[in-house]
Formats: structure tokens, sequence, C-alpha cells
């Protein structure tokens, strides 16, 4: 009986597995990197929601929106990150809700 041969023989055989192996490598670093992106705009709508959530309670009790974010930082426990995120909160008026953004910071 003869024996079959490999199709890639000697070094580049070696070479194709080195490749193979970085392209594994390459896919699992950018699926890691795509997670934490999706981990940080989660972080960002949620505290966007909290923020509005926050604003809405203080009309529902107060018979006002908050004057500004100390206020509700003051009065309902609201914590922020402000490394991580820019909040811009714009007042129009006691009894209009106020324009809130988030934005995420670089780093």
């Amino acid at each position: 009986m003869t024996e079959k041969k490999p199709m890639i023989q000697g070094p580049a055989r070696t070479l194709l597995a080195a490749l193979l192996a970085l392209a594994v490598l390459l896919f699992f670093f950018t699926a890691l990197n795509n997670l934490d992106a999706g981990r940080h705009e989660e972080g960002r709508r949620q505290l966007e929601q909290a923020l509005r959530r926050s604003a809405v309670a203080c009309y529902a009790a107060e018979g006002f929106y908050p004057p500004d974010l100390a206020y509700l930082k003051q009065h309902y426990g609201l914590r922020i990150d402000e490394k991580r995120y820019a909040v811009f909160y714009e007042v129009y008026g006691s009894n209009l809700m106020p324009d809130i953004t988030v934005l995420m910071r670089e780093q």
C-alpha cells in the first residue's frame, strides 16, 4: 500500500498553524473588547434612566422637578461616576421635565 502524503508539509504547515492560532486570538480579543464596550453603554443607559426616574419621583413627591443635579444627589441619594460619565441636566421650568443627557467620557 502506498502512504498518502499530507497536502501541506514542513514549514508551510507550521506557518498555517501559527496563522490559525493568531486568528483565534484576534477573534477572542475582539469579542472581549465588544463585551466591554457593551457593558459601558449599558451603564450609561442605566444612569440616564436612574436620573429620569429620580426627577419624576421628585416631581411626584414635591410638586417640582429638581433644579439641578446637586439636588438629586443630596435629596435622592443619586451617585454619578463623574470620571466615566458626563451628565448634562438642563432645566426649562419647575413644572417641565428637564432635558437629561448622559455621555461616556474618553478614558
